[in-house]
């Protein structure tokens, strides 16, 4: 009877280990599976028929590039989590709390409540003492976005239906726009709606804080071709340098990783020239401020753009200098 109950325990473990392995990924072959499992491939083909048995959807292909692959249905398992899965879902709810979605931090708490009943008691040990000693500092939320303005706009962008809102512009005026959603970008502390405006036909970008509730849904579209490089280089440059009247372009004589390891996304636009060297644009509203802030990006650098910013540095640098005692 203890052998018969002990085989029991073990067989059903071993299909539970089975099923979290699975949910890992989308397919795995035979072979993959008996070595992560550390069992024979005739063992593993008798656990997948009594998963199959028990109701779980587990699909099979033959052949060299066939496998196994676990379909998605209600018969599945609740959701399964190892001690390091489980810490780091943890580690990325508390960070995207504060991303100034109104009433993501209440979902937040909510989805972090459900994670502690999914983990064991020794995971849940190291989860209090990983959020104990997490502090944010500084760092002000940028303006609040609903929620179900989000989702509701991912969604459309998804699924390539174009939509209807009101949108209230930097004077606080609202006008009906239709357009065809492309993609939601969350640049710094801001989100921002990527889409081609059919009142305007052109693209344009749409901060979320300005969209107005509900959004209409409309008819399917088949997507244009994105402007100049991506959609997220277009977000970036139409709101860190195209609404600028003074627009500058110079030349740092640094690799592009070493830039964007210190320049902020939020500054303007970085593009590789070669292996040395990347090339640097934004905007102000005067040469004299962005003068200032090409100073302060740490880096030597040659003007391309206006060539007019050269004589405006020159008077700044001898006024700095006059200014000395």
């Amino acid at each position: 009877m203890r052998g018969t109950l002990a085989r029991m325990l073990q067989t059903s473990a071993r299909l539970l280990r089975l099923l979290t392995t699975m949910q890992g990924r989308r397919s795995w072959s035979g072979r993959e599976l008996a070595e992560r499992l550390e069992i024979t491939e005739r063992t593993l083909r008798r656990d997948v028929d009594k998963l199959r048995t028990l109701g779980y959807p587990v699909h099979s292909t033959a052949g060299v590039a066939g496998g196994y692959s676990l379909g998605a249905g209600t018969a599945m398992p609740p959701l399964m989590l190892d001690d390091d899965e489980g810490m780091a879902i943890s580690v990325a709810l508390q960070a995207a709390a504060p991303s100034g979605v109104a009433r993501l931090e209440e979902a937040t708490q909510r989805a972090l409540a459900k994670l502690d009943q999914l983990l064991p008691a020794r995971a849940q040990k190291r989860l209090k003492a990983l959020r104990a000693s997490i502090v944010r500092v500084g760092g002000q939320a940028g303006p609040a976005v609903e929620l179900a303005a989000v989702s509701a706009l991912a969604a459309a962008c998804a699924e390539q239906v174009a939509i209807a809102f009101d949108y209230r512009d930097q004077r606080g005026q609202s006008t009906r726009r239709e357009v065809e959603p492309m993609q939601v970008v969350h640049m710094e502390r801001r989100w921002y709606l990527a889409a081609w405006d059919r009142n305007r036909e052109d693209f344009r970008t749409f901060r979320l804080d300005r969209v107005s509730l509900p959004v209409e849904r409309k008819r399917p579209f088949t997507p244009r071709a994105a402007p100049g490089d991506d959609l997220t280089s277009y977000v970036r440059r139409s709101v860190t340098v195209e609404p600028y009247r003074h627009r500058v372009r110079v030349r740092l004589p640094v690799p592009l990783a070493e830039a964007r390891a210190q320049i902020s996304a939020s500054y303007g636009m970085l593009t590789a020239i070669d292996e040395n060297s990347c090339r640097f644009e934004t905007g102000g509203p005067s040469l004299e401020v962005v003068a200032i802030w090409i100073a302060m990006l740490g880096f030597d650098f040659v003007v391309e753009e206006p060539l007019e910013l050269n004589e405006r540095m020159r008077a700044l640098a001898a006024r700095m200098l006059r200014s000395c005692p």
